[in-house]
């Protein structure tokens, strides 16, 4: 992607993700209350749903005072739904005939983690995957704003992580913009990308089993799931009717 392209997509894409944050913290708080799911437990899968999965549970949670226990059950429940969505959003954007740019940015706003958001829109196509990954990212920079609160809240001294990953990506947007003489170095890159992202979604897989199935219990599962369903299913209908478009 250009810097152009970055620019664009992150713009059209900062008022539908604070949007999308907003709500999925407001019903996972609310989820979690009436299925009994203990407080951080409910706030660190909310916050994984609502912005950047993995990054944001390991981000928030020593300012939220998580114990091993509540991370674990959270990363686990975000780690399965994101396995899940991995295959299923390419079959169900073929079978609604999303376009690219559609399906980029449904998958940016419903799936939680970065590289489950690049393996699912570089499935569909080059266009799915630069609306993804930028809409995506600027989703994953609400972890700062977030992070803060959460410390004002709690009264936290722990320190505010940036997610450095957003930084390295702008900056590759500029050199593919800036410096067109590097451009044959390009190629070799993002083969080495692809053979990168190949091993992550291996290893994505090959974590998920039964027995990580029942280390996260039946609750927050069940949380996890309804609140990534109600966003899921929220956003495709918006992206079709048109309300939220690039």
């Amino acid at each position: 992607m250009d810097l152009h392209q970055v620019l664009h997509a992150g713009r059209s894409g900062f008022v539908y993700t604070a949007a999308g944050i907003a709500i999925a913290l407001s019903l996972g708080w609310a989820l979690g209350r009436l299925l009994g799911v203990d407080r951080t437990t409910s706030f660190l899968i909310s916050t994984g749903t609502a912005i950047c999965g993995g990054s944001a549970i390991a981000a928030v949670s020593p300012i939220a005072e998580a114990n091993e226990e509540q991370m674990a059950v959270s990363l686990g429940t975000v780690f399965i739904l994101n396995s899940v969505a991995l295959f299923a959003f390419p079959a169900i954007g073929s079978k609604l005939h999303l376009s690219q740019s559609q399906f980029g940015l449904w998958s940016a706003l419903s799936i939680h983690d970065t590289s489950s958001v690049v393996g699912a829109t570089a499935r569909y196509g080059a266009l799915a995957l630069a609306v993804g990954a930028a809409v995506k990212l600027t989703r994953a920079l609400w972890i700062v704003p977030l992070s803060f609160g959460t410390a004002m809240v709690n009264k936290s001294s722990a320190r505010i992580r940036w997610p450095w990953f957003i930084v390295l990506f702008c900056l590759a947007a500029v050199v593919n913009t800036y410096m067109q003489g590097l451009h044959p170095a390009f190629t070799v890159l993002r083969h080495l990308g692809v053979i990168g992202l190949t091993v992550t979604l291996y290893l994505i897989g090959t974590g998920l089993s039964m027995k990580t199935i029942r280390a996260v219990g039946s609750r927050p599962l069940v949380h996890g799931l309804l609140l990534w369903f109600v966003v899921a299913a929220g956003s495709l209908v918006l992206i079709r009717s048109g309300w939220i478009h690039l």
